[in-house]
């Protein structure tokens, strides 16, 4: 059971820091048909699109989606692990 909690541990902070990557890549010119970049857009688009929908439209220019996603992240990824060690 310990790889399990393990396996989810790896697979939420991947998400996590492709989230910040993306959040990077925001801020500097890109190819935005780089196969690595459309990776990540396309991973992370899972979890920012339904954010943006209940989020209101950006204030002053700024997306506050990813900050969101990131604490749902971490909640969610601690949530998940205890729950997989109460079942233990």
């Amino acid at each position: 059971m310990y790889f399990l909690i393990d396996f989810v541990d790896i697979v939420f902070e991947v998400m996590y820091w492709l989230v910040i990557v993306r959040v990077l890549l925001s801020w500097i010119p890109h190819d935005p048909y780089n196969p690595i970049i459309r990776f990540i857009y396309d991973v992370t688009e899972v979890v920012m699109a339904p954010v943006r929908n209940i989020l209101p439209l950006q204030a002053m220019g700024i997306d506050f989606s990813p900050i969101v996603v990131l604490i749902l992240l971490q909640l969610t990824k601690t949530l998940l692990i205890n729950l997989i060690i109460g079942i233990l």
